[in-house]
């Protein structure tokens, strides 16, 4: 008998946990520093993307700046979870990998995630990062 559960082994490859470790994130104020210096910029939406790219064999990692403009902690935290929740979903269908600095902007408030989510897919288009692979659904309008 199989370890996994019925419904567990019935899970395509596609439907499979994606996950966003301590090894995906950028954690240094001098990882944050050169992907501001070295690295390319766009805005978009509710969002400010900045990335620097990395060799073939690296893994994608993201670093997320929510400043005290945006709100109170709370609004901040929400704000930090929506972009790390959608560059986790997506981060399989980057082009390349790179260093990603999500910047939140003042229009993040109260937005619900599939608008930040669009906004997050638009720059990774516009900036030619994302190559879809059929992995994640597009996002609901």
């Amino acid at each position: 008998m199989s370890a996994l559960s019925p419904a567990a082994s019935l899970r395509s490859p596609a439907a499979r946990r994606l996950r966003l470790g301590r090894g995906s994130r950028l954690a240094h104020s001098r990882d944050f520093a050169r992907v501001r210096q070295v690295g390319e910029r766009l805005a978009q939406g509710c969002l400010i993307a900045n990335w620097h790219k990395l060799p073939a064999g690296a893994s994608a990692r993201l670093g997320v700046v929510t400043g005290k403009k945006i709100g109170n902690a709370v609004i901040r935290a929400r704000a930090r979870r929506l972009l790390r929740e959608s560059f986790r979903r997506h981060q399989h269908a980057l082009a390349r990998p790179v260093e990603l600095v999500l910047v939140a902007r003042n229009s993040i408030v109260g937005k619900a995630y599939a608008a930040v989510e669009k906004d997050y897919l638009t720059a990774l288009r516009r900036a030619g990062l994302w190559q879809p692979s059929g992995e994640v659904a597009p996002p609901k309008a």
